[in-house]
């Protein structure tokens, strides 16, 4: 089933295009990876999924329905939503930060906090010991874990992800990224994944959508991907075989 499905999509700030001619499907369970340098259009991409952009000309469904038809406040609830500065409210707990979704959805008590328990455990935090904790109290590492479960916290069926751990450090990144390979798994869920570490697009992708000056330049499996001829992709998987030589 298409989950998410892009018409002839343009986006432009002052006559400028940030992005253009994105037209693609997204099936449910996939993880489409959006890989490309920084102001490729990868983030503005993600952006239109969930209206916090219009598109300039095209259209944009998400699970069938127009974005222009959605109310935007259900449609972002339907969304989970990780960034990479990560975006937790300072003055709430970890529980009240992950319950976030689930409490604006007015579940009830008991539900958000039998929720809360079992997506901190999920990512790997121990309720007991950081529910209770404030942003300012955790590691890079952990805000992180944090945000991952605020997105899952009230089960929604898509998640997009914008470079969630490119601001770690590469132990601390590594371990978050097995992490997730196993959440990937498990949850079985709609991604859209923004990265600009090739590694991390083909750890993760289903597909991998290289994009560059706003435009999808190609669209494919992560098989089809490494052996493309294509000049980007060639020079974004340069760095990778450079160092296998020098290892070898």
């Amino acid at each position: 089933m298409q989950v998410i499905r892009f018409e002839g999509v343009h986006y432009n700030v002052n006559k400028t295009a940030l992005v253009q001619h994105l037209s693609f499907t997204i099936e449910e369970g996939e993880t489409m990876v959006l890989l490309g340098r920084s102001g490729s259009g990868k983030t503005t991409t993600l952006k239109l999924i969930n209206h916090l952009l219009v598109p300039t000309l095209g259209r944009v469904f998400v699970e069938g329905k127009n974005t222009f038809e959605w109310d935007p406040i259900p449609l972002r609830r339907r969304i989970g939503y990780v960034i990479q500065d990560v975006g937790l409210f300072p003055h709430y707990t970890v529980r009240r930060n992950v319950a976030l979704v689930a409490a604006l959805e007015k579940w009830d008590d008991d539900r958000i906090e039998k929720r809360v328990q079992e997506v901190l455990q999920l990512v790997g935090l121990d309720p007991a010991r950081f529910a209770d904790r404030y942003p300012h109290e955790l590691s890079g590492g952990q805000r992180q874990r944090v945000g991952v479960a605020r997105a899952l916290c009230a089960d929604p069926p898509i998640l997009l992800l914008d470079e969630p751990f490119g601001a770690l450090d590469p132990i601390t990144r590594a371990e978050l990224q097995r992490e997730f390979r196993q959440l990937q798994r498990q949850l079985k869920k709609t991604m859209v994944f923004v990265t600009h570490d090739v590694a991390e697009a083909l750890l993760f992708g289903t597909r991998i959508g290289l994009m560059k000056e706003g435009k999808l330049l190609i669209l494919s499996a992560a098989q089809e991907f490494l052996s493309s001829q294509n000049p980007e992709i060639k020079s974004f998987l340069e760095p990778i075989r450079n160092t296998v030589s020098l290892l070898k």
